[in-house]
């Protein structure tokens, strides 16, 4: 199995939900379990049907996080040293050359990606173009809206 990429905040997160899954959405969900087995016929019971569907979904999320974590590749940008060129885990400043907005992105694995947080996935057009690159360059990045330019302001690991 290859090794997935992950911030530290990225495995802590998967850690957490994990942590929640097993010590207490797994017991809910057998609490709701038996309280629906209660109520009599199961062939008829909605709230039993919802309740098992519920807890398929949480035993494979468990074994999701499982396996993720077991192949996880955990890289903290506060030690890396690239000699400024962009890698997994970089923040990057970007000026749009069309419209002159600045932006910052963090890039970051599949299961750490919020465009909210400014945070984009290692997948993403747009890391794929910065990806080796360095601050002063003009990367080129062929969007949905059409081909952007942007010019890579600065390059941080924090």
């Amino acid at each position: 199995m290859s090794s997935i990429p992950v911030t530290v905040r990225g495995a802590q997160m998967m850690r957490e939900e994990l942590h929640r899954l097993k010590t207490k959405d797994r017991y809910e969900v057998i609490a709701a379990i038996a309280e629906a087995r209660s109520h009599g016929d199961l062939s008829e019971n909605a709230e039993y049907d919802a309740a098992k569907e519920r807890q398929a979904f949480i035993e494979g999320r468990i074994a999701e996080l499982e396996t993720k974590l077991s192949s996880a590749q955990v890289i903290d940008p506060t030690t890396l040293n690239t000699n400024g060129r962009i890698v997994f885990a970089a923040t990057v400043a970007l000026e749009d050359l069309e419209t002159g907005e600045k932006v910052s992105y963090q890039i970051v694995g599949n299961d750490e990606a919020d465009l909210k947080e400014l945070k984009i996935s290692i997948t993403s057009p747009l890391a794929r173009a910065l990806i080796g690159r360095e601050a002063g360059d003009v990367v080129e990045v062929n969007a949905p809206a059409g081909i952007r330019e942007y010019e890579i302001l600065e390059v941080l690991f924090i």
